[in-house]
């Protein structure tokens, strides 16, 4: 299956309140930009955190994304939902920034503490809120994280799109600019490296 190709102005996945919107900020509507920003400005920020695992490299991220948004926004032509082009265009910023990182050696880890911070700390179950218990779940997190910003960037793209913002194939697929199958196997390599981690932790727990 080929990436899907972007429909004509048909404006079939937007809805009359989204499109309304749109137009204005086209044509340079302040409330309207300012009501676009309220409106996504939490998604956009997570997703960046999810791909970058920093806060302030997230927030930078996050002003080069509505300003993107909004030099472009006048070609936006109904081909995703909005959420789904807005997400299309924070992976591709997060992968321009992940190369200059590479460029200059820069190691992208997630900081655990940086996570709850930003996100919360951890649920627990009431069998896992012992003080060993929360140790353990604390452990299993920073080991996934971690696992998670090893992950190939495309990886790590695909299984935030999918497992934390809940996106269906389709849709990653159009915010990567890939097909579906090669969503799909993305995913699978991503899980695999993941559940390798949750096998080592738990080992050890057990031995």
């Amino acid at each position: 299956m080929g990436v899907r190709s972007a429909r004509a102005a048909e404006w079939t996945e937007v809805g009359e309140g989204e499109a309304a919107l749109i137009q204005r900020c086209a044509q340079g509507d302040e409330d309207a930009c300012s009501e676009l920003v309220e409106q996504q400005q939490r998604m956009v920020y997570g997703l960046a955190y999810h791909l970058l695992g920093d806060h302030h490299e997230a927030l930078d991220l996050s002003q080069e994304v509505f300003l993107r948004v909004f030099r472009t926004i006048h070609g936006f032509r109904g081909q995703s939902a909005l959420r789904t082009w807005i997400y299309r265009i924070v992976v591709n910023q997060a992968r321009n920034r992940q190369r200059w990182w590479r460029r200059r050696r820069r190691d992208a880890q997630v900081s655990l503490d940086d996570h709850i911070r930003a996100n919360g700390e951890l649920r627990t179950s009431a069998s896992e809120a012992s003080p060993d218990g929360v140790l353990r779940q604390r452990e299993l997190a920073e080991r996934l994280w971690t696992a998670l910003a090893r992950l190939p960037f495309e990886q790590r793209s695909a299984i935030v799109l999918r497992e934390v913002d809940g996106l269906s194939y389709e849709e990653i697929g159009f915010s990567l600019g890939v097909a579906v199958g090669t969503v799909k196997s993305r995913l699978a390599r991503a899980r695999g490296t993941l559940r390798g981690e949750l096998k080592e932790v738990r080992d050890a727990w057990r031995g």
